[in-house]
């Protein structure tokens, strides 16, 4: 069965990337039935180190780390996605309708989106957030802000160089209204490379979301968030397992998404996926 999958997808880093988002999806379903511990439970000696009955530590509190870690993963992970998903469809209808209309529609999204990014995504996003109040899902929004415009701009490229193609101009010569072009013609020729970038997008989110929430802007204790149990490490420096194991978790999950991403752009690049080929024969 393996022998079946693209050679992009069978290389070390692919399949790594892969092992290591299922098991991160599997924690994300399975949390309460594989933490030992209520992740705000505060009943266990403060600050012990990583052991048998505490395999990552406790923390400040006495709350299990481990259990945390594990909860965590449920809110720290579908939230990137529903981020990253709200992001392509927003920046990507946005994008569309700016290729597809150009005019003023074009100037008018694209000179938005210029707006947006001429302010550092960081710093943007904290003044978003703090405008709004610090909360998770404000943070949610203010990362929202900052990353619809890059796929508008990609999606905007590529209907450009698709709406004057033969097939797409056909279909408006056989009456396909201009919702019906789109979803017919545009869409299925611009999903790969927006797919692409989604994936490779989602680690770039959840580092700007946890970092939200490292800054005080995101989740609030005793919230079981990635982002505040670092930033609350920071207070027992020298302890580092409470910090450690919640940055190891963040640091997985970005590698793993950006090695699905950059599997997946070789496997939809026909340059690419053909190169691949020749070295492995």
């Amino acid at each position: 069965m393996i022998h079946r999958l693209p050679e992009a997808w069978r290389r070390p880093l692919a399949v790594t990337g892969l092992v290591v988002t299922v098991a991160w999806l599997i924690v994300v379903i399975a949390a309460p039935v594989l933490a030992p511990y209520d992740p705000l439970a505060q009943k266990f000696p403060r600050l012990s180190p990583p052991g048998g009955a505490h395999w990552f530590g406790t923390d400040d509190l006495g709350r299990d780390v481990f259990s945390r870690v594990l909860y965590g993963a449920r809110l720290s992970i579908p939230l990137t996605l529903l981020l990253v998903a709200l992001s392509v469809v927003i920046g990507g209808l946005l994008g569309a309708c700016a290729g597809y209309f150009g005019r003023w529609v074009d100037e008018t999204i694209m000179r938005v989106a210029d707006l947006v990014f001429a302010f550092p995504t960081v710093i943007l996003a904290m003044a978003v957030a703090a405008s709004l109040g610090a909360s998770l899902r404000n943070a949610v929004l203010a990362v929202l802000v900052v990353s619809w415009p890059a796929y508008a701009r990609v999606t905007r490229g590529l209907v450009l160089g698709i709406r004057t193609r033969e097939f797409v101009l056909s279909g408006r010569l056989l009456g396909f209204s201009v919702w019906r072009s789109l979803r017919t013609d545009v869409l299925p020729n611009v999903t790969g490379p927006i797919l692409v970038l989604a994936t490779l997008d989602i680690g770039t989110q959840l580092l700007l979301l946890s970092g939200l929430s490292f800054l005080g802007l995101g989740a609030k204790p005793p919230t079981a968030e990635w982002g505040a149990m670092v930033a609350s490490a920071t207070q027992v420096f020298d302890k580092w397992w409470v910090g450690v194991f919640p940055g190891l978790a963040i640091l997985t999950v970005v590698m793993a998404f950006n090695f699905l991403g950059d599997t997946m752009r070789d496997a939809l690049d026909p340059r690419t996926a053909r190169a691949i080929k020749e070295r492995a024969l």
